[in-house]
């Protein structure tokens, strides 16, 4: 029969989950993260808004500033957004991942105002009513993580 292999209590109670990366990962991963995800945005896109022809300068250029402002903004929300009540935490997540969205679409070949804007509502209600159950649930009113 297996049993769990015993933990020091001063472990189990310092924050009360395990965390198998040290703080040096979790700081570069604060960096490296935004930074991997603004690339592929930018290159997102770069793709949609030359609808399948040759790779310009223009292209690129607009490929790169695109992903250089979606991590900007991205790292940005990472350092700001914890220090607001979770309300607001869940709404500056839900306007940037709905405008994140609602730009792709309109990149695309002709998909319309209109539907750009539904459908960027649409995902933003989405990470609205996820970001709120998440911070509801593992925060206290005042914003401090419930262990």
């Amino acid at each position: 029969m297996a049993h769990a292999a015993s933990r020091p209590r001063a472990a189990i109670e310092r924050a009360g989950t395990t965390d198998i990366f040290s703080a040096r990962t979790h700081r570069a991963a604060k960096v490296v993260v935004p930074v991997l995800l603004g690339v592929v945005y930018g290159y997102w896109a770069a793709a949609n808004r030359r609808y399948g022809g040759p790779i310009t300068v223009e292209n690129f250029l607009f490929g790169f500033l695109t992903g250089l402002v979606f991590t900007l903004v991205f790292i940005a929300l990472l350092a700001l957004a914890p220090k607001v009540r979770r309300e607001l935490h869940a709404v500056l997540w839900a306007a940037f991942g709905g405008s994140a969205v609602g730009f792709l679409v309109i990149q695309a070949a002709s998909p319309g105002v209109l539907r750009s804007a539904i459908l960027g509502l649409a995902v933003a209600a989405g990470v609205f009513l996820t970001m709120f159950y998440r911070f509801y649930t593992h925060e206290d009113a005042q914003g401090h993580r419930v262990k």
